[in-house]
């Protein structure tokens, strides 16, 4: 039976879906099967940044709705034989999305694999509560800037009130994926600290991703950082926080890029 995983923001733009992309591939490479889940309807970049766009026959409003059968949905990734990917649609409304519906996705997607991770749209509204109502676990991704933090915060309120684990009085396990974080920005207070994100989210950290060129150099060519760059600093973070939420006992660290010699100069341990 699969581990489902929302990866969620309160806020757009802070590395979700380039998270999302990099963590399964990251998951699918230790040799779990994993699908990916696209459930921002209307807008779907998952594909894009996975260099699935132009596979995509069926998606997941298909699906939900019943004209299309999962196995004709699934996209099975070329480069990555155990990572699919469910795409969402890019004509329909949030709207078409039906809680019965996905229910029943998610039953059948936890019969195939190994994980399940689901690509939340930012924010409250209805496909952002679907996509984590089924979760077993969750990632929460957000930069180091105060509106970012507050928002993530909000987001932390629902995954703990209105998930099928929360109504049944379980604990949802929560972990923040700190994205594009430069230690010499935070050093001269021109972003929070890692220390001042903890304090104010108090969840586990699961990761910090670097600020780098080569997470929008992946996704520019269509292809998960872990897959594209693997030896960089941040596909490294994210190998980091793969290993963690399948259970390894690993310090989170700081990767320091040092340009033109080494991407992964030294390590800081975050307590």
């Amino acid at each position: 039976m699969a581990k489902v995983l929302v990866v969620t923001s309160g806020k757009g733009g802070v590395g979700k879906t380039t998270s999302t992309a990099a963590l399964g591939a990251a998951l699918a490479q230790s040799g779990q099967n994993v699908v990916v889940v696209d459930f921002d309807v209307g807008l779907r970049n998952l594909d894009l940044v996975m260099g699935a766009e132009r596979r995509v026959v069926f998606d997941l409003i298909n699906v939900v709705q019943g004209d299309a059968k999962l196995a004709q949905a699934l996209i099975r990734d070329k480069r990555c034989e155990t990572l699919s990917i469910l795409p969402a649609s890019q004509t329909r409304d949030k709207d078409a999305l039906t809680a019965d519906g996905v229910a029943r996705v998610m039953d059948e997607l936890r019969e195939k694999f190994d994980w399940v991770v689901c690509d939340s749209p930012a924010g409250i509204e209805r496909g952002a509560q679907l996509a984590m109502y089924h979760a077993d676990q969750a990632v929460v991704v957000t930069n180091p800037e105060v509106s970012s933090v507050r928002d993530s915060d909000r987001i932390i309120g629902l995954l703990d009130s209105t998930t099928e684990r929360a109504k049944r009085g379980e604990k949802m396990e929560k972990h923040l994926l700190l994205t594009r974080y430069d230690p010499a920005r935070a050093a001269r207070g021109e972003m929070l600290r890692t220390e001042d994100v903890l304090e104010i989210l108090s969840i586990p950290l699961l990761g910090i991703i670097p600020e780098s060129e080569d997470v929008l150099r992946a996704s520019n060519i269509g292809s998960p950082v872990t897959l594209a760059h693997p030896d960089s600093a941040p596909a490294r973070a994210y190998f980091e926080a793969a290993r963690r939420l399948e259970g390894e006992k690993i310090d989170v660290s700081v990767p320091v890029e040092k340009r033109g010699l080494f991407d992964w100069l030294f390590k800081k341990r975050v307590a």
